[in-house]
């Protein structure tokens, strides 16, 4: 079925059908995460983290936005967990906010903080929903000097994680260690359009190897701890295919499947980094010549592994000529990669784009799921897909509906690739599939993009935070109420 066709209108209607097919012990939530949507940027004590300065600097933020107020969860705490228990969905996935639970980084954990969030998981649990907790969504605390390049950083999350279990473990059904480190690393400190904005090009290496580092050392903390709930890490998989048939735009599809998946699930999976191709050694030298004892660490049993799929790759050599609209988006919507980088990203025109620019293809989560299973076999645990969805060109009419069928069409035909890809037959049978957690309940602050695109199930009005329902969130309890 050829995709935004009359027939995938018929969506909608189809909510019954689909949520038939969603087995029992299927997890089916929500996600946000801390600095997009809670606001209260001095609230409680809380520090400042690399996000705030970041917002702060010239042309770093689309709009010239920051995050300060954005959705304020934390003024509105109730009214998202009634949006959340009228919703129907079996679980919320939230990020906890270091600044605002170690202002410095390290040392005991702040009262203001705890208090927060010990009023979001009574709230949630009275409701009936599961939290699942990410402990870092990328507002690492400004007070740790040189952030994920210092390996001290990872000791420091550690004794974070530690902390928070101690605190929190017995009332969160899972805890994420750290969501996407492939994106820190890349978008924060190769090419710098994310915070803390360092352009270091493969010296940004070391910024992805502290945050395994720091991944381990959480896991053996929230262990110690003896947390009640499950433990994994939530990581960006893109499927990645050269864009032509030329032996040098192979190479580099390789290097990019290498610094975008395999080396961060390598190492949370097997304990090792990928063999790196000759040419690229000197560039990527520190993973040959990374430390057993820090491999040992990193490599934790795990009760779970979070892919958030939005995309493909298609990758040739050579720079980027331009970063002009319509050009490829990364993760979060920038042109990837710069212009200094020995490779770039080609469109795939033969699918539709979001409002990001990211190219529609559900077809190609179940080749990442296919493609985790064929890597990593019995070392897979089960799977979470703990982010999935897309911005669009959402419209409040005069009535103050948000008719956002472009989202439902979206959200329906990756849930039912998902579930396609798993059963028997399926492109990534054997594939333990848990769960799908929508990106996101509410719009926010989207990082480098401001407040140009939105992700919610709900519509948030800026000027007041009051929120609105879409015709997506909609679908979403429709779905959700037909489950067997």
């Amino acid at each position: 079925m050829t995709r935004n066709s009359p027939a995938t209108r018929e969506w909608p209607r189809r909510a019954s059908e689909l949520g038939n097919r969603i087995p029992s012990d299927f997890t089916l939530g929500t996600t946000t995460s801390a600095f997009q949507v809670e606001g209260g940027a001095r609230d409680g004590g809380r520090g400042e983290s690399v996000w705030d300065v970041f917002t702060t600097q010239p042309e770093r933020i689309l709009d010239g936005s920051n995050a300060s107020v954005s959705a304020d969860q934390m003024g509105r705490l109730g009214e998202d967990v009634t949006l959340l228990r009228e919703l129907g969905g079996d679980a919320y996935r939230f990020s906890f906010a270091w600044p605002r639970l170690q202002p410095d980084g390290r040392g005991g954990l702040n009262r203001g903080g705890i208090g927060f969030y010990d009023r979001l998981l009574d709230e949630l649990l009275a409701a009936g929903i599961r939290p699942m907790a990410t402990l870092s969504h990328w507002d690492t605390p400004l007070a740790l000097r040189g952030g994920w390049l210092n390996r001290d950083t990872a000791s420091r999350f550690g004794d974070y994680a530690h902390e928070m279990g101690r605190v929190f473990g017995d009332r969160l059904d899972g805890w994420v260690t750290l969501n996407e480190p492939a994106t820190v690393m890349l978008n924060g400190y190769m090419r710098g359009t994310h915070a803390p904005g360092a352009r270091l090009l493969f010296d940004a290496l070391p910024a992805g190897h502290h945050q395994l580092l720091a991944h381990g050392l959480a896991v053996q903390g929230l262990r110690a701890a003896d947390v009640r709930g499950q433990i994994g890490i939530a990581q960006a998989h893109t499927p990645v295919q050269p864009a032509s048939d030329r032996e040098e735009d192979g190479l580099y599809a390789e290097l990019y499947d290498l610094l975008h998946n395999r080396l961060f699930a390598d190492a949370v999976l097997l304990g090792r980094y990928p063999a790196v191709a000759e040419p690229f050694e000197r560039e990527l030298r520190m993973l040959t010549e990374s430390d057993p004892d820090d491999l040992a660490t990193i490599h934790q049993p795990l009760d779970f592994y979070g892919l958030n799929y939005s995309q493909p790759s298609r990758v040739a050599a050579g720079p980027a000529q331009s970063a002009a609209p319509g050009e490829p988006a990364a993760t979060d919507g920038s042109a990837m990669p710069a212009a200094t980088l020995p490779f770039h990203l080609e469109s795939f025109r033969e699918h539709p784009l979001t409002a990001l620019g990211w190219p529609n293809a559900p077809e190609y989560l179940g080749v990442s799921l296919r493609e985790l299973r064929d890597r990593y076999g019995d070392a897979l645990p089960p799977v979470y897909l703990t982010e999935g969805g897309a911005s669009f060109a959402d419209r409040q009419d005069a009535h103050g509906v948000v008719d956002d069928t472009l989202r439902i069409d979206y959200l329906a035909e990756h849930l039912s690739a998902a579930l396609d890809a798993v059963a028997p037959g399926g492109v990534a049978e054997g594939v333990a599939l848990r769960g799908y957690f929508v990106r996101s309940l509410l719009d926010g602050f989207e990082w480098d993009a401001g407040y140009t695109q939105r992700f919610g199930l709900v519509w948030v009005d800026f000027a007041d935070q009051s929120r609105t329902p879409k015709s997506s969130y909609r679908w979403l309890q429709k779905v959700l109420a037909a489950r067997s």
